[in-house]
């Protein structure tokens, strides 16, 4: 009995440990996908498109000839689940709240517009094209607020599927490439001042990162006052989180059988500490060097994509064909008319 049970114990203990290898090489893997992407990106023609669209587009392809790696699934979902909650916290370094309360009040107002807008219209087109509503919720969030990032937020609120946050971050990261190249392009042939350039880019493009790419050719002043109209909308995902929140536990009350237990995004909590640390600890009480921020900025574009690859393996192209079309249609018109009126409201 004594050698039986010695037995199983070392059976249990191996398999435990074979269990963490899988899980490491899970990991490992969406670490190498995005190291691939990253390098992709840097490639003329794809700099444009981004790390985080290649790596999703590779993470895709992959799945469509190999299939999802059954073995490694653990250390996948860990990257897809517990490091995208992660980078969300670190995005919030990204969000100087003093900047926002004391020069773009005034911005705020049309970054409000610029979320409703987006939101209501996209919804409206989804139902009117008959769309999936999950995937053009989405994307009208991420068209609002701020791209990928926000989708990634919204997504455990909405219980939205995984493959329908990485089919939305995917979409938003090339739509919103190919709408700040166009702006760079129409931008001298168009009647603004360098200010109003700035705030148009800020209140009407799809992510930072689009921003930057469109508002720095235009000089450092439109850069900055982009980035800070972009700032504002990033500062509202969190009113509009808890708003989410509660729309869910209404709609959950309203359905014959309801699962009103909504979880509680605690990860936002940290988006706001952190928020709060970069605004007031961050450069006051505590300087760290610029090469330092910087490369917490860039592990955070980092780990934010290991977790996109994650939820991209989920991605069948059949399902896309019939799923995504729609609401990609549903997205392309709102960024259109928001692109237009905004450009008519300065």
């Amino acid at each position: 009995m004594t050698n039986t049970l010695v037995k199983q114990q070392n059976l249990t203990k191996q398999r435990g440990s074979y269990s963490r290898v899988l899980w490491l090489w899970g990991i490992g893997f969406t670490f190498i996908i995005t190291l691939v992407g990253f390098g992709l990106s840097k490639v003329p023609g794809l700099d444009h498109v981004g790390q985080l669209a290649c790596a999703i587009i590779i993470a895709v392809i992959y799945r469509q000839i190999w299939g999802y790696p059954e073995k490694f699934r653990t250390g996948i979902q860990f990257s897809a689940k517990r490091l995208l909650r992660l980078a969300i916290i670190l995005f919030g370094l990204r969000l100087n709240i003093d900047v926002v309360f004391h020069q773009g009040l005034g911005l705020l107002v049309r970054d409000v517009g610029s979320i409703v807008f987006s939101i209501f219209l996209t919804i409206f087109l989804a139902k009117l094209f008959k769309a999936e509503a999950s995937l053009s919720l989405l994307l009208g969030i991420g068209t609002g607020v701020c791209g990928a990032a926000a989708i990634a937020a919204v997504s455990p609120i909405l219980k939205a599927k995984d493959e329908d946050t990485a089919i939305g971050a995917g979409i938003i990261a090339l739509v919103g490439t190919i709408f700040a190249i166009a702006y760079t392009i129409i931008k001298p042939f168009i009647p603004l001042t360098v200010l109003q350039y700035g705030v148009w880019s800020g209140v009407s493009l799809h992510e930072i990162a689009h921003v930057a790419l469109a508002a720095a050719p235009a000089g450092p002043d439109a850069l900055a006052i982009a980035l800070l109209a972009k700032l504002g909308r990033v500062f509202l995902l969190v009113p509009l989180s808890f708003i989410l929140m509660y729309w869910m536990k209404r709609k959950g009350k309203n359905e014959p059988n309801p699962d009103t237990k909504v979880e509680f995004p605690w990860f936002l909590i940290g988006f706001i500490i952190m928020s709060l640390f970069g605004s007031y600890v961050l450069g006051h009480a505590i300087t760290i060097p610029a090469s330092i921020m910087n490369g917490v900025s860039y592990s955070t574009s980092f780990i934010l994509t290991m977790a996109m690859i994650g939820l991209g393996l989920n991605v069948s192209l059949k399902d896309l064909r019939t799923k995504a079309l729609r609401p990609l249609l549903a997205m392309s018109i709102t960024s259109v008319l928001l692109s237009v009126i905004t450009f008519f409201t300065m």
